[in-house]
């Protein structure tokens, strides 16, 4: 039976609430990313067989069937309007800053590539700055991937003979 998302992320949000446990603290009982986590917990992630026995752990409200339901692949969304939550449009108003800088940087480094969504770790930590107030750290750590030459003949679909598969 599948869920709609919106009622499975409400009870999820609800057994965490319930558990009185930060994101940071369900990470360091799972081994995972506090951000991932999170996106566990909004059904942006999918949760993998060999962590779902940890996140039941940390969760112990957590019941087989949201389990079951976080094992599926979730469809990735956002909501257009959550932009204008402060802190959002602070993080977009930030990258969309740096982002041309940013992004000279990994070509000077890396060459013509990008960063992946994909193969990616993101974690947001808490620190004392010199001056003694706190201070966000947001991590972003996603494998480069280089834009590829269109070779015709590196092509995969134009190296088989006509007609094979």
């Amino acid at each position: 039976m599948e869920l709609n998302k919106g009622s499975t992320v409400a009870r999820l949000q609800s057994v965490k609430r319930n558990s009185g446990k930060s994101y940071s603290e369900l990470a360091e009982e799972t081994g995972l990313t506090n951000v991932y986590v999170a996106q566990l917990l909004r059904r942006q992630a999918q949760l993998k067989p060999d962590t779902a026995p940890k996140l039941q752990a940390a969760l112990p409200d957590l019941t087989d069937e949201l389990v079951h339901e976080m094992m599926t692949p979730p469809l990735r969304s956002y909501d257009p309007n959550l932009i204008q939550d402060p802190t959002v449009y602070r993080l977009n108003e930030a990258v969309m800053h740096f982002g041309e800088s940013i992004k000279e940087i990994i070509n000077e480094d890396f060459g013509d590539g990008i960063m992946s969504a994909i193969d990616f770790f993101c974690s947001v930590d808490k620190v004392k700055g010199v001056d003694g107030k706190d201070r966000v750290v947001l991590t972003f750590d996603g494998k480069y991937l280089p834009h590829t030459e269109q070779i015709t003949e590196n092509m995969v679909s134009r190296t088989r003979p006509q007609g094979k598969q």
